[in-house]
C-alpha cells in the first residue's frame, strides 16, 4: 500500500508474502506511478511490519526504489528486531547501581543509566552512556551520555561539581554557588546550547523521558 504523507510517501508493505513476490509487486505498483521530470525530489519511509530484513534484503529495497529518480529512502521500519539488537538495547536502557565512594583517582563508568548511592569527592569521576543519578554529594567529574546522548542529564542530592560534561558539551563557568547546592540537575540547554543547572523539578518538566527511569527501577 503507497500512501502519500507531507513528507512524502510511506509504503506498507506485507509482512505475509514471500519476500520475493514482494519486490516483484512493489516493482509493478512503482511503475504505474509515472513522477514528471520537474517534480522535487520525494522521501520514501518503508514499514515491513513483522518482517525482518537482512542488510541484503534492504539494499535490494531502496535499489528498487532508486530506479525511480524522483525518489530516495529515508527510513526502514521494522517491528522486530535481532536477538543482539535486543540485548544491545536492553544494556543501554538498564539502570546500575553502585553503591560505593568514588574517591581521587576513581573512574566509575556504565552503559546505561547510573545510579550513584554514595559520594563522588574532588578528583573522582563517574561518567554513562545515560543519566546520571548521585544519591549523595557530587564533587567531582560527572560526564552522561558519554557516546552522544544529548538529552541526558546529570542530578545530585548535592551539586557542587568539578566540571559536568553531557555528550560533547562541558559546562564552562557553574551556574550555582561556591557552597554548592541540594537537589538540582544539569541538562544541555537546547536554545541555548550550554549546559544549565536547575531544579530537579523542573528538568523533569524539560525532560519527561525521565519517567521511564521509575518503570524501569519498579520493573527491573
Amino acid at each position: 500500500m503507497i500512501k502519500g504523507t507531507r513528507d512524502g510517501l510511506t509504503l506498507q508493505l506485507d509482512d505475509q508474502c514471500r519476500f520475493e513476490e514482494l519486490l516483484r509487486e512493489l516493482e509493478e505498483k512503482l511503475s504505474m506511478n509515472g513522477l514528471a521530470d520537474d517534480e522535487p525530489m520525494i522521501r520514501v519511509s518503508i514499514q515491513v511490519g513483522k518482517r525482518y530484513l537482512s542488510d541484503e534484503q534492504k539494499e535490494q529495497l531502496t535499489e528498487i526504489i532508486r530506479e525511480k529518480q524522483k525518489l530516495v529512502v529515508d527510513q526502514i521500519e521494522s517491528e522486530v528486531i535481532t536477538k543482539q539488537e535486543a540485548l544491545d538495547w536492553k544494556e543501554h536502557s538498564q539502570i546500575t547501581p553502585v553503591v560505593r565512594t568514588i574517591r581521587s583517582g576513581q573512574v566509575e563508568h556504565v552503559t546505561g543509566d547510573l545510579l550513584l548511592i554514595g559520594d563522588v569527592n574532588p578528583g573522582g569521576q563517574v561518567e554513562a552512556t545515560g543519566n546520571i543519578f548521585v544519591l549523595g554529594k557530587l564533587r567531582g567529574i560527572a560526564h552522561a551520555g558519554i557516546n552522544g546522548d544529548a538529552r541526558a542529564v546529570i542530578a545530585a542530592s548535592y551539586m557542587q561539581p568539578s566540571q559536568l560534561r553531557i555528550a560533547d558539551q562541558v559546562s564552562r563557568s557553574p551556574d550555582y554557588e561556591s557552597e554548592g547546592v541540594y537537589m538540582e540537575s544539569g541538562f544541555i540547554d537546547e536554545q541555548e546550547e550550554k549546559i544549565r543547572i536547575d531544579r530537579l523539578q523542573e528538568v523533569v518538566k524539560k525532560r519527561p523521558d525521565l519517567a521511564s527511569f521509575e518503570r524501569r527501577m519498579l520493573n527491573g
